[in-house]
């Protein structure tokens, strides 16, 4: 069963989701609503992509050697029987983490079986959490149902780059839409809420609700209509 998926993103009122050019206090606002609204969604789980969980690693890589082949197969590192869990996806198996924990949640990575024995001994060392769904490029919807039936993951937070949301979105697996709008207008060139090099397939949205909250940041709530 795939886990019900919500977006939880924040942008300027032109779809920038990098906040170092904003307005200190304009982002500071943001990032508390942003976390508070956060754990009122209430996920069993958050995932994101590479690059935004890289955001969480501690020192330079410390690479590891497997003594022995490894099964493609689900491991579920000790001290990660409870959620909410930190997911990301990395399908080549470059992130290096040395820790265990984002934000003080157990890490599960998604992988593809094409991943190296000695990145899942790194993995295994660092008591990170990994599935496999694909052999050479990550299907998005088989991850899905393995974190559900190997994580009881049933409520999800998409709140990744562009890149990730954008392949979550074109694959028809986000459900609902939770966007905060910062009163800020960017204009630079970047990352966005939605982003694939090949465009995506328009995704109609019924709204859900609209709500002014402190610092005049905007929180729109949408369900996406699946075809």
């Amino acid at each position: 069963m795939k886990p019900h998926v919500i977006l939880h993103m924040a942008s300027s009122i032109d779809g920038r989701i990098l906040s170092s050019n904003w307005p200190e206090s304009a982002a500071n606002v943001l990032d508390d609503t942003y976390e508070r609204i956060h754990r009122e969604l209430k996920g069993d789980a958050w995932i994101v992509g590479r690059v935004t969980m890289a955001e969480f690693g501690k020192g330079e890589p410390v690479l590891a050697t497997a003594p022995e082949p490894l099964p493609r197969q689900t491991w579920r590192a000790p001290g990660s029987e409870h959620g909410p869990f930190a997911v990301a996806v990395d399908r080549s198996g470059k992130l290096h983490l040395n820790i265990s924990r984002a934000n003080d949640d157990p890490i599960v990575v998604v992988l593809t079986e094409a991943v190296s024995d000695d990145h899942l001994a790194e993995l295994h060392r660092d008591g990170i959490s990994y599935i496999f769904a694909g052999r050479d490029d990550v299907d998005l919807a088989q991850a899905l149902e393995v974190l559900n039936a190997e994580f009881g993951i049933e409520r999800l937070l998409l709140e990744g780059g562009g890149g990730i949301n954008g392949s979550f979105l074109a694959a028809g697996l986000v459900d609902e839409i939770s966007l905060l709008i910062c009163p800020v207008a960017d204009g630079i060139a970047g990352p966005s809420v939605f982003d694939r090099k090949e465009g995506l397939p328009a995704a109609a949205l019924v709204l859900q609700g609209m709500d002014r909250l402190d610092g005049d940041v905007i929180h729109l709530r949408y369900m996406v209509q699946h075809r």
